[in-house]
């Protein structure tokens, strides 16, 4: 069969690409302004790409087009498949239909922490012997790949978002995977673009319990308020709360630099001796045992698979150690997952300096839903520096200035790409780690803060 994708390079498209091609199917692909690291994964599986969305592509005369939820009504494209009644679906939905009916598939929902989790869950399968088929929204050191599809292999971990499915299916994309395994991390409000309030997007998150079989399980953690909301709409699993002493939780350590201890119950399970940092990622790690526990991997067996899990690229990733000076690249761009970012660097490198550098560049935060929050978490860093484009489709609609004042002279806020990393480059002194968070390319900032720090060769 013949696949057309339209918005290919996407993470998650990209990767269903991947996964068609391994299912045997021709898949070619268009979309705006086709780009690496994706565009070069595709190539190499033989994967052709068309830059744009012309309407001369309907010519391919493909059995399917597969629509990403980046197409809406008025592209080129789109609107010549609609006037020439050709066949056409979502993703998530031919994904559902074709690649996961059948599999055990692992979903990993929640508003923070998915790309992590996912990881760590297909990494711990793995080291288990189970080789996984996974599709997941970033690469993992590990895995070397976003996606993997094998079809003799049983089980599959996907990423599972909560971001609407298509302009024509606004439900969201994971209530298409049909889990018999799920993973509901952590729930707060985001993507104000698509969900008024956080109650319509527990909403779809309840949409998502009420596919998981009788036989199947749910993980959540036991602090979460808004997910004790989803459950209590309705449920028809065993649920299991991580955190509780009778299931996975932690001990503190008793020092910035030792290790959590793990209990699954009054059993003593080890130590989590990794290198990741924060609370969050030790709440990620709970979760994930839990997983693999459900399907059968012993809770010695995941544990020592987790302690040897590298991280994934773009999460706390160190990019450079130049002159005394370390430069990390997050994804970090909703204020909770700052301030959890923040607060585990914080506690690694103690009192030496953090600078946070921050490109508010989230549809959610440019529409300045989360803007009150951000003073709060970026308290604990030495100086903030936050990029903002005064204009173009990237522009923020509030005044940053405004709202990061509460942090005083500590803050500052930039809309020239140059003159902020000249900025940068003066400020830093040896011993200081710059943070520099945002979910996309941020012009490149990282490599350009580097070579300022090295100086002319």
């Amino acid at each position: 069969m013949h696949l057309h994708i339209l918005g290919i390079c996407g993470t998650f498209m990209g990767g269903l690409a991947l996964i068609a091609r391994a299912a045997g199917h021709r898949v070619t692909g268009c979309d705006a302004g086709v780009y690496p690291p994706m565009s070069a994964q595709l190539t190499e599986q033989g994967i052709e790409l068309i830059e744009g969305f012309g309407a001369e592509q309907l010519s391919l005369k493909p059995d399917l087009f597969i629509i990403g939820n980046v197409v809406s009504r008025g592209n080129p494209l789109m609107e010549a498949i609609l006037n020439a009644d050709a066949p056409y679906t979502s993703g998530p939905q031919w994904l559902g239909q074709h690649i996961l009916a059948g599999q055990h598939v692992l979903a990993v929902a929640g508003t923070h922490g998915k790309t992590t989790t996912s990881s760590m869950l297909t990494w711990v399968l793995k080291q288990n012997g189970l080789n996984p088929n996974f599709l997941i929204g970033g690469v993992a050191h590990d895995l070397k790949v976003s996606a993997q599809f094998d079809p003799t292999q049983r089980y599959f971990v996907i990423e599972a978002d909560e971001y609407d499915t298509a302009f024509f299916d606004k439900r969201s994309k994971f209530v298409h995977y049909r889990p018999r395994t799920a993973i509901l991390n952590n729930l707060e409000f985001d993507h104000a673009d698509i969900f008024p309030d956080l109650a319509a997007i527990e909403t779809q998150f309840h949409h998502l319990v009420r596919t998981v079989p009788a036989h199947g399980a749910l993980v959540m953690p036991d602090h979460s308020p808004a997910l004790e909301r989803v459950i209590a709409k309705g449920c028809w699993t065993l649920v299991e709360r991580t955190g509780q002493i009778n299931g996975w939780h932690t001990h503190a350590p008793a020092g910035p630099h030792q290790a959590p201890v793990i209990y699954f119950g009054k059993q003593h399970i080890g130590d989590l001796t990794w290198g990741l940092s924060g609370q969050h990622n030790i709440e990620n790690a709970l979760v994930t045992l839990a997983a693999a526990q459900h399907v059968g991997i012993s809770p010695q067996a995941a544990l020592t698979a987790l302690n040897t899990f590298q991280g994934v690229k773009r999460r706390m990733e160190c990019r450079g150690l130049v002159n005394g000076v370390t430069v990390y690249d997050d994804f970090a761009h909703h204020p909770t997952a700052i301030a959890t970012t923040v607060a585990g660097l914080r506690q690694q490198v103690g009192s030496a300096r953090i600078i946070a550098v921050l490109e508010p560049r989230s549809n959610t935060m440019k529409l300045g839903t989360m803007a009150a929050k951000l003073p709060n978490a970026l308290k604990q860093a030495d100086l903030i520096f936050c990029f903002g484009e005064s204009s173009g489709k990237n522009a923020l609609g509030w005044q940053a200035s405004e709202v990061l004042a509460p942090l005083g002279e500590r803050a500052s806020v930039w809309n020239d790409m140059p003159s902020l990393v000249s900025a940068l480059a003066k400020q830093v002194q040896p011993g200081d780690h710059v943070l520099i968070m945002s979910n996309g390319s941020f012009g490149g900032i990282h490599d350009k803060l580097l070579n300022a720090l090295v100086g002319p060769s």
